[in-house]
Order: C-alpha cells, then structure tokens, then sequence
C-alpha cells in the first residue's frame, strides 16, 4: 500500500491506461512520499495531458481574465485607482508568461497552446465570458473571482508537479495583493452613497452564479477529478472548494450590508455545509461550449492581438537566428 492507493489499483489503473505497471507503482509511491515530479522524471501519459490541460487551461485564464478588467483601466475613478488596476492587469499577464513556461515543461510549445486557444479548442475558466458593465464589477470580480482563485491555487501549489507547484507559489502571493486591492473597491462603494451601494450590490447579483460556477460542475459530474486528485494534481473536489469559499466569503458580504442573490443559501452548522440554489449548470456548459455573453469577443481580441503582433515575433526570432562574430 502507498498511501491511500494499493499495487491492485496501481495494477488494474496501468491496465486501463496501458502503461508498465512496475513504473506506474514507483510513480505514484513517490507521489505518495510527497516528493515532486519533475520534468525529466518518467509519468504516465494521461498524467502528462492532464497536466497540460489544466496549466494551459490556467494561463489562457490568466490573459482572458485581465480583458474585462482593463477596459476600465481609463475609466477608473482617480489616477491611484487607475494605477492600481493597471498593475494588477499586469500581473495577470506576468501569472500567464510563468503558466506557459511550465505547461512548455511538458512538451507542448507555447504556439501550440495560442493557436489552440484561439481557434477554441483549448478553454479557459467560463467566468471571464461576462461582462464587467460598471466600476462595480471589477471590484467584485477582484474580490472574490481572485479568492476563488487563490482558494484553488493554494491547494494546487501543494500538488505534486513541481515547474507548476512553484509557478503557484509565487502567483499566490501577488494574487493576495489582488484580493486586498479588490476588497478595498467593494468596501469603499458598500461604504459609500447610496447610488455606489446600488451598483456594488447589482455587480454581486451577476456575478454570484458566475462565481459559483467557478470551481466547476458537482462532483458527481466532473469527468477529471478522480484521477487528478490521486496523482496530486488537483488537491480538493469541486464541492470541496465551493464549500470553502462559501465558508470564508459568505460572513465578509454580509458585513459590508450586501445581500446575497440566494434564497436558499443557508448553512448546516451540524455538518459544516451549505446549501443553495442550483446556480444552472446548463448555462455552465453553454459557456464552455463556447455560447456565453462575451466567449466571441473575448477569442476575437486575443486573434487581433496575436494578428497584431506577428511582426514582433518574427523580429524577435530573426535576431535570436543571428549571431554576432567573436572578434
């Protein structure tokens, strides 16, 4: 036995995914001493594609994600707000450069994953295919779309990849910066006057499915949780996860005088658990599937980006190509 796995599950798995069981069972022993996989070292295949998936999936999330927020970057309200928001957008974009160099780590070049993202094969987190149509709803997606995501980023950094286990550690710490800065926003308008009050409250009411659409489908119906989680790459369920967030977030909103768009959110002190609303999974897949409010115009900036700096790349690669003689 190696942790929680036995060499029969080890057996029946590397049948299932035709690989050499005698590697697989040191492979996941060693995961199961906590040690790191490190890029040199032999996984299975289907550890390798997860592992892609989910940190190309991550940094695509990571420049989609900064698109609803920097179209208010000139429209922020003061010069120190619009600084802010202008490092964060950055950071975001420096979280997406780490993210790339980890999932290149595992073979796939960084053009590959571009072009797969761009022409929709590759998918990035369903909560940036809304629009942030006010002030508000940076605020709020600063707040608790970066704490969902430090929630899933923690866990993850204790995982068992080491290039993307790192890359986290540091994405961690300048998304608590993020979370502090969003938290700033919602508090001075909940604060605020009555007109700023409205509109923080309206940004909650539409982005709070979003949001708890975040972590993904029920348990019950993600296809990739089972696997991950045994070879560490994902440290907690989905329902797991929400449930933290709710834990955590839910007695902050409350606080600021903001209420809920849940009826049938309650808590169930006996087991620690909350209850709500279906929050519409439906409209979860819809989303993935491409058919959300801002999917199209959000893969229509990245093309135009990507069209746009075609000639920088090639620059760039031309002069790598070119060596100065030694004198």
């Amino acid at each position: 036995m190696y942790g929680n796995v036995s060499v029969i599950d080890v057996s029946e798995t590397a049948q299932i995914l035709n690989e050499d069981p005698v590697r697989l069972e040191q492979f996941e022993a060693k995961i199961a001493r906590g040690e790191k996989i490190e890029p040199y070292d032999w996984m299975p295949k289907e550890y390798r594609r997860q592992l892609i998936r989910m940190i190309e999936q991550h940094a695509h999330s990571e420049i989609i994600g900064a698109l609803p927020e920097g179209t208010w970057i000139t429209r922020a309200p003061g010069f120190k707000r619009k600084m802010a928001l202008m490092a964060k957008v950055q950071d975001e974009s420096g979280h997406a450069q780490l993210l790339y160099n980890g999932a290149e780590t595992l073979g796939k070049t960084r053009e590959e994953m571009i072009n797969d993202l761009i022409n929709g094969k590759s998918k990035y987190s369903n909560v940036f295919n809304y629009p942030a149509k006010t002030w508000a709803d940076t605020a709020v997606i600063a707040w608790l779309v970066d704490a969902s995501a430090i929630i899933n980023q923690v866990l993850n950094s204790k995982g068992s990849y080491g290039p993307y286990c790192r890359a986290l550690e540091r994405i961690c710490m300048e998304e608590s910066f993020h979370l502090r800065y969003g938290y700033d926003n919602v508090t001075t308008l909940a604060t605020g006057t009555p007109v700023q009050r409205e509109m923080v409250q309206d940004a909650l009411n539409r982005w709070w499915k979003p949001i708890m659409h975040f972590f993904g489908p029920p348990d019950n119906a993600s296809v990739h949780s089972e696997i991950l989680m045994r070879w560490k790459v994902k440290m907690a369920s989905n329902d797991d996860m929400r449930q933290q967030f709710l834990n955590q977030y839910v007695p902050k909103i409350l606080e600021l005088g903001l209420s809920i768009p849940d009826p049938n959110l309650v808590k169930n002190k006996e087991i620690g658990k909350w209850s709500y609303s279906d929050p519409d999974w439906n409209e979860f897949f819809e989303v993935i599937r491409g058919n959300g409010p801002c999917n199209k115009e959000r893969l229509a900036v990245r093309r135009m980006a990507e069209e746009n700096g075609a000639w920088v790349r090639k620059a760039l690669h031309k002069n790598a190509a070119y060596t100065v003689p030694l004198s």
